[in-house]
């Protein structure tokens, strides 16, 4: 197969993949196998994939929709500046997060790795256990070790997924701030990406007929804690 086809066949799989697709798993698409189900021959390399992926970006260039890489693979998106356009087919807006709900994600994102004390701490009031939970079930948080203090407290530290969702391909790429323990302001712009971008990612998915859309629900128990905080 010359790059041409090898690129064609690329573009094909990204664009009807569900889930970003990794360079391990692109190379499975060109292994042919024989009788016994033994490779054929050496199919076509990593870094010939790389190449070929890049040369996808260029092709894609200036057009509404894009290829990126993320943290757990390649994916084509809408450009930012198509959003305007893409709500008017999906106007009805995901629901919104609870602050208390985001300080405690972007306290992990930023400080991580960091126990429920250090989070409690930094945010001055008890962090409720649901709320590190519903983190933990939507593939955002996940524990990453313990501190070695008594009681072994779980260090808690963003996936993957959680980049993938932000559309980011490492924690280099968060919004800088400074202390986050310092600033409102500093929590207020990261609140505000978070929420921009979760929101796209539900969106788009909701665009894709062959898959749900993130669930977004903000549950009663969160926005209580919220009102509780405020009171």
């Amino acid at each position: 197969m010359d790059n041409l086809e090898a690129k064609k066949v690329l573009e094909t799989a990204l664009l009807c993949a569900r889930e970003p697709l990794s360079i391990h798993s692109l190379k499975k698409l060109f292994v042919e196998l024989d009788d016994q189900d033994r490779p054929r021959g050496p199919g076509v390399g990593a870094d010939t994939i790389k190449e070929l992926l890049e040369e996808l970006r260029l092709d894609w260039a200036g057009k509404g929709v894009e290829v990126i890489s993320l943290a757990t693979g390649w994916r084509f998106q809408s450009r930012p500046e198509m959003k305007l356009y893409l709500d008017r087919l999906n106007p009805e807006k995901p629901a919104r997060y609870t602050r208390a709900t985001l300080e405690t994600l972007a306290i992990i994102a930023y400080r991580q790795p960091v126990t429920r004390g250090d989070i409690e701490e930094i945010r001055g009031v008890a962090v409720n256990s649901q709320t590190i939970k519903m983190l933990e079930d939507r593939g955002w948080v996940d524990a990453i070790g313990y501190r070695d203090v008594v009681g072994r407290p779980a260090l808690l530290g963003t996936t993957k997924q959680f980049l993938d969702d932000l559309g980011l391909n490492s924690l280099s790429q968060l919004p800088p701030l400074q202390q986050i323990s310092d600033g409102q302001n500093a929590m207020e712009t990261l609140e505000a990406a978070l929420q921009e971008n979760f929101e796209k990612a539900a969106q788009e998915s909701a665009e894709q007929e062959t898959g749900p859309a993130p669930d977004l629900t903000v549950d009663a128990e969160h926005n209580q804690e919220t009102n509780n905080e405020q009171t």
